[in-house]
């Protein structure tokens, strides 16, 4: 059975002493467990090591997540971050494809699908994200094109464990403003989404990876998106940086 996944991309914000400070909030507030719910936390890389020391030392009920990786082992790749460097820091998952990626940096899928197989030959867990911009919603061919999206990224990608992959289906037009697709809409792509991966990976596999949902997700709608069948939880943005309402998710999710 799939285990929910709340993971919080803090996206450029904290400080390294903020991210410590919210780190600590954030294990006071889930002090008394996280239920069934799988808790990620994704910082800056500058507040990665910060974030782990956290975690360790007080055994914290959430894991460590980056926000970006490069494909390359080691060389002169003027600031990237290789896999092994993530995986020395206690990073176990890691945000690839987010929007923001593909749109202000020009990621492309075949730059992700590298990514997702280099994270996990390490071990690490891609989140890897899709999604469709507005226009493409309004026109109406917003299934197919996320769809067109996973068969780029997963093409060639050898799945061991289907828990150690997630999925993070992202409309664009709901990321940061306040938009937000409804639990239905959610379903719609998540569903498409799954019936794509037993078409590439098999129905047995399909089944257990995890596909989040992430576009203004909040403690008050959390519970209907995880209802639907096909979407195992959300990859939050701004409500990940206040531990209070970051932790009314999780409690919310279970």
């Amino acid at each position: 059975m799939r285990k929910v996944m709340i993971a919080g991309n803090w996206k450029m914000n904290k400080t390294f002493s903020e991210g410590v400070e919210l780190a600590l909030a954030l294990n006071e507030e889930l002090k008394d467990g996280t239920g069934d719910v799988e808790v990620v936390v994704c910082p800056p890389a500058v507040d990665l090591k910060g974030v782990a020391e956290v975690i360790e030392q007080n055994d914290a009920p959430f894991g460590l997540g980056a926000q970006n990786v490069y494909w390359e082992e080691k060389g002169a790749f003027t600031g990237e971050t290789a896999p092994d460097m993530l995986t020395a820091i206690g990073a176990g998952y890691c945000i690839i494809g987010h929007s923001e990626r593909r749109g202000y940096f020009g990621e492309t899928d075949e730059d992700i699908n590298k990514k997702a197989k280099a994270l996990m030959a390490h071990g690490i867990v891609p989140i890897s994200c899709c999604g469709e911009p507005l226009e493409i919603r309004e026109a109406g061919t917003h299934v197919e094109f996320v769809v067109n999206q996973i068969k780029a990224d997963t093409a060639d990608l050898v799945i061991d464990d289907p828990a150690k992959y997630v999925i993070a289906y992202e409309p664009i037009w709901a990321i940061g403003t306040g938009k937000t697709a409804t639990a239905d809409d959610a379903q719609e792509v998540c569903g498409a989404i799954r019936e794509t991966l037993v078409e590439i990976f098999g129905a047995e596999t399909a089944a257990e990876i995890r596909v989040l949902y992430g576009g203004s997700a909040n403690e008050k709608n959390i519970a209907d998106l995880v209802a639907k069948p096909d979407v195992d939880g959300a990859l939050v943005g701004g409500a990940s940086l206040k531990a209070p309402q970051f932790a009314e998710m999780v409690k919310n999710a279970q």
